[in-house]
């Protein structure tokens, strides 16, 4: 069969090759608590692919997605207008089938892409440099603690009450299988935590989100003084980059390294992915950085060109060396990222903050009008935290029926303090309209 090339005969000739008797031996590290004793009996066997077709689309017809009615969901993954002029250029075949531009003379399209991006993403950020994108914001967090550790050489990350709970569990994840320690403060709503206070000779970098996990708004000066008082960094991390149009970037903040979720531009939502990671740092620290640096140059023609000035990963040196084992990076996202703020343009993502925060600010001001409904935030962007008088959850769930999104249940992400049962993070962006947050507020009264 074509799509099946091996006969018995082969397979019995690749388990002799490696000596063992039977498929099952590949997988004697696996538990047998871990294993299926047969198929999934409510699968059935084999079906025709237009009956797959059909059934695979009954389920998904079972669920609501941001793109089929109002959505005011948010936490980490933002919905905004993507420009059409942004796929269709995504779909050029120099771009949408080139791979790593390890030969510079044949990917100078590529190579350049990268370079603009970089430019973007270190204006953005008030920074320095900045790399050619990671995967996503959370595991460029954790490379930002890595990259701390070794600049410092201390072991000990001090993490923001205030940081995504993703973003946590990913540097608890590295900590744990790389031998670093994270004291990481209790999630909390009350934003009066006093980091400077927990700074000490072992810590590496302290960790903070601007604007945070419950769409608070900080300025960390002081705090970057601080660190650098006790020969530690910041690590200031953004999930809502569209937020950079307005507030006051990080860089100027005095941090030293800068993460992001870069999703929000160029990128839509995609059921989870992909998303790419915004990495940019101080030049001082430019060798320790992970992932791939684009650079500008001359060639003997006195013509510009492009190379790739820092490629300090695995594949290019010895595995010890590294300083990130991350083997991709997230190229084609971050062109999408490069398109479309390009099309913004500086004018024009300042106006789009604008909107964005003009229209949760209209959202926030109805919602705390609602008997029983209280906004915890005395600042945000375009994501806040709302108290409800009932579990969030059920509300989130009696509001799908509508169907309208009403937001995430902090419930959600962190299932284990009851205390925060009734607290529903609502984000709004410029795809949101004034009918849909009068059809919220209505449901908000209902409730109450």
């Amino acid at each position: 069969m074509r799509y099946l090339p091996l006969t018995d005969a082969d397979r019995r000739l690749m388990l002799d090759r490696i000596g063992i008797d039977s498929v099952d031996d590949l997988f004697v590290d696996v538990p047998p608590v871990a294993r299926l004793n047969g198929p999934l009996s409510a699968l059935p066997s084999h079906q025709a692919e237009y009956a797959v077709e059909r059934i695979i689309g009954g389920l998904a017809e079972k669920n609501i997605h941001a793109g089929a009615c109002p959505s005011f969901l948010g936490a980490g993954a933002y919905r905004h207008h993507v420009p059409a002029s942004v796929d269709q250029l995504l779909l050029r075949g120099e771009f949408l089938t080139s791979y790593t531009p390890y030969q510079p003379e044949v990917s100078q399209g590529t190579l350049q892409s990268l370079f603009e991006f970089q430019t973007q993403v270190a204006l953005l950020t008030g920074m320095d440099v900045a790399n050619a994108s990671m995967y996503d914001g959370a595991t460029a967090c954790s490379e930002a603690v890595m990259m701390a550790n070794r600049i410092t050489r201390r072991g000990k990350a001090l993490v923001s009450s205030g940081l995504h709970p993703h973003y946590r569990e990913v540097i608890q994840t590295m900590a744990d299988s790389t031998g670093f320690s994270v004291e990481a403060l209790p999630p909390s709503i009350q934003q009066n935590e006093d980091l400077t206070d927990s700074i000490n000779p072992d810590t590496s970098c302290v960790v903070v989100q601007n604007p945070d996990f419950f769409g608070r708004l900080g300025d960390y000066t002081a705090l970057a003084e601080a660190c650098h008082a006790n020969g530690a960094l910041l690590v200031v991390v953004v999930t809502e980059v569209v937020s950079l149009g307005l507030l006051k970037p990080p860089g100027a903040m005095g941090a030293d390294i800068v993460v992001a979720e870069g999703q929000s531009i160029g990128n839509a939502l995609g059921f989870g992915g992909p998303h790419v990671g915004l990495f940019a740092c101080k030049e001082k620290y430019l060798r320790q950085m992970p992932g791939r640096l684009c650079g500008q140059t001359i060639d003997a023609g006195g013509r510009r060109g492009y190379v790739l000035t820092l490629s300090t990963r695995e594949q290019h040196i010895r595995r010890e060396k590294a300083t990130s084992n991350i083997c991709t990076n997230s190229g084609l996202c971050a062109l999408a990222f490069t398109i479309h703020l390009s099309l913004l343009g500086e004018e024009g993502l300042t106006q789009l903050a604008e909107l964005n925060h003009a229209l949760a600010c209209s959202l926030a001001d109805k919602i705390a009008q609602v008997p029983g409904c209280r906004v915890v935030n005395d600042s945000f962007f375009n994501e806040f935290t709302v108290e409800l008088p009932v579990p969030a959850a059920e509300f989130v769930e009696h509001m799908a029926k509508l169907p309208l999104l009403a937001g995430v249940p902090v419930s959600r992400l962190y299932p284990e303090n009851p205390d925060m049962d009734n607290l529903l993070l609502v984000a709004v962006t410029e795809l949101n309209t004034i009918q849909e947050m009068e059809t919220f507020v209505q449901a908000l009264k209902e409730l109450s």
